[in-house]
């Protein structure tokens, strides 16, 4: 939807400089950016490309100076917030438009049961399925070959994307955004030797996701042995993360790719795991606590906690070992040096 710079600027109430008439169609990042195109910049670091920039218009922080021979004399559009990536998101949706909205209803070649209880003004894309006496609040959408199955409950609002699976009794709270390839309540990794075999222990739990939890594309999360795993409201988790049985993960948390985290674990809230962590069994990450990337966690982590390394371990006490890694192979020749001048391993040979 084409606009003005200045209608723009009225839309996320900035402060407008340079030309206000100039039209609009599109956002693009600096680089990309054209004559027709708005940009943003969000310190410094980005004067050298807003330089070579096209874009006719830019979102800007309120008080970043703008050099004159950065724009070179162009006449380009300047709309100042506090918030320039936030304000420069929401304009790239308006510009480009709504995602258009699929009609409500269920579309044929659905298969809903004759049980299930759709609320008011769901979509139900084709190949969809939704099982026996499962319940959908209002304005859900499901789309096509995405699989809710029995006795489930779901909130309003709530999203299943393509190929997503949620097994029977699994428990959505209101939305929730299930990406692409997500399989929610699966069987726990449970198994007993025994008699020279592993035996499977029943799965009999369930999953229950909080209000606004959103879960990346690939991300499988088991069903509890008995007890449900529980997942807080407000968490995001991204791609491709594996949340075991019997976890239950606190509020507000944020699960980067790749984490893979043991049965029975618990989280506190506003807790981050970084990409490829691995989480051992049976542990508590507090409130707050930060696990770094590939960190391989062993024990439970403190509120507030900050971890590194596989092992991991203390923040400060990793980047300290780090730091010491690179002259390893130094200190490892001035021993033997030291060692030579010394005749110590004459005296062991001896000895020995």
């Amino acid at each position: 939807m084409p606009a003005t710079a200045k209608v723009l600027a009225q839309r996320i109430h900035a402060t407008l400089e340079g030309p206000g008439e100039v039209v609009l169609t599109d956002a693009r990042s600096l680089l990309r950016a054209e004559a027709d195109h708005l940009s943003f910049i969000d310190g410094e670091k980005n004067l050298a490309d807003l330089q070579e920039s096209e874009a006719g218009a830019v979102v800007a922080p309120l008080d970043l100076i703008l050099p004159r021979e950065v724009l070179a004399g162009r006449p380009v559009a300047v709309l100042r917030v506090a918030q320039p990536l936030q304000s420069f998101l929401e304009l790239t949706v308006f510009l480009r438009g709504a995602a258009p909205d699929f009609p409500a209803g269920v579309d044929p070649r659905a298969a809903v049961d004759p049980t299930a209880t759709l609320g008011p003004d769901c979509v139900v894309r084709p190949l969809a399925c939704i099982g026996a006496g499962t319940t959908l609040g209002a304005r859900c959408v499901i789309h096509s070959g995405a699989v809710i199955g029995r006795n489930c409950r779901v909130g309003d609002d709530v999203v299943v994307h393509a190929n997503a699976t949620v097994y029977d009794g699994s428990v959505l709270g209101h939305r929730v955004i299930l990406h692409g390839g997500v399989v929610i309540g699966a069987d726990g990794f449970g198994y007993r030797f025994h008699g020279g075999r592993h035996n499977k222990i029943p799965q009999l739990g369930w999953v229950e996701l909080g209000d606004d939890v959103e879960v990346g594309a690939g991300t499988t999360i088991d069903r509890g042995t008995i007890d449900p795993t529980i997942v807080g409201p407000g968490t995001k988790i991204d791609n491709q993360v594996q949340i075991g049985h019997n976890c239950e993960i606190g509020a507000h948390n944020i699960l980067i790719a790749q984490v893979g985290i043991g049965g029975s674990c618990s989280t506190g809230r506003y807790v981050t795991i970084a990409g490829q962590v691995g989480v051992a069994d049976h542990l508590h990450l507090g409130d707050g606590a930060l696990i770094g990337a590939k960190a391989g966690v062993i024990k439970d982590v403190p509120p507030g906690g900050r971890v590194l390394g596989a092992p991991a371990m203390a923040e400060m006490d990793m980047k300290r070992i780090l730091m010491c890694l690179p002259r390893l192979p130094q200190l490892v020749r001035d021993v033997a040096r030291m060692r030579l001048a010394l005749g110590l391993d004459e005296l062991e040979s001896r000895a020995g």
